[in-house]
Parts: structure tokens; sequence; C-alpha cells
């Protein structure tokens, strides 16, 4: 898979162990930056994530900020993306195969190295389930973020 990667600056001193940890599991990274721990706005970061998302030029993104929940509610301001912070191994598999999430967030403040891995690991091994009752939920979102409902 092409994964985009994007940081701020809260996440930047996590960001290159997480871009070095995807590339051993063979998967290609975009990294849009921070490139610094200069101060950045994170919904600036989380523009240039989403866009490679949508547009196909990355099958999935991964955030890295202080908590998390700022990239988290940045990216999901962006139609066709549904964003979700991932503290936990669960969560990371799982908001894939329930609610195909295709852009985790994590925080740097919050997880250390290891367990980044973990779960970028969980999140990129998942995969959308075919049950009916999660595509249901799933295009019901769809329809919630295009006022169709």
């Amino acid at each position: 898979m092409k994964i985009v990667v994007g940081s701020d600056h809260a996440g930047f001193p996590l960001k290159a162990s997480v871009v070095a940890y995807i590339e051993s599991l063979g998967h290609e990274v975009v990294d849009v930056g921070s490139h610094d721990d200069q101060p950045v706005d994170f919904p600036d970061i989380a523009k240039d994530v989403t866009s490679l998302v949508t547009s196909g030029q990355a099958d999935r993104g991964l955030m890295v900020c202080g908590t998390g929940v700022g990239a988290s509610i940045a990216a999901n301001k962006v139609k066709d993306i549904r964003a979700a912070v991932c503290h936990d191994i669960h969560s990371a598999h799982q908001c894939v195969e329930h609610d195909d999430v295709n852009v985790m967030c994590i925080g740097a403040q919050i997880v250390g190295a290891w367990l980044a891995n973990d779960l970028i690991k969980a999140f990129l091994e998942a995969e959308f389930s075919t049950d009916e009752e999660f595509r249901r939920r799933v295009e019901k979102l769809k329809a919630m973020e295009t006022g169709a409902e």
C-alpha cells in the first residue's frame, strides 16, 4: 500500500520512527510534513494528507499530532474521509473493519514508538468487513456527509 503520513510539530519527533516502521512493513510512504519541529497548524497538514487519500494517490493516511484529536477533527471535515483517533490496538483494526476508516490519527504525547508501531500494524493489516450491517452503516455516513439522508 501507499501510505501518506503527516504530522504537526508535536508529532514530528515520533514521525521519523513511524515512517521507518511503515517502510519496514513493505509499504511506500509519502511524507507531507512537517519536516522540522517548528510550529505548524495541523489543519494544513490534514489537508495535505486527506487530498492524497481522496484523490487515490494514497491508500490510507496516518496523522501524528500531540493527542491525535485535532488531526482527527480536521481530517473528518473532508468529504470521503473517515478519520479516527486510535490509542489502542482494538480500535486501530476495528475502525477499518467496521467503519472503513482511511486515516488513523495518533497522539505522540499519548503513545510511544513501540505502541505506535503496534497501532500502525493493526490499522494497515485490517480490511473493511463485507458484512452488510457495516457496509450499510458506512453508506449512511456517506449520506450524512452529502446531506442526502
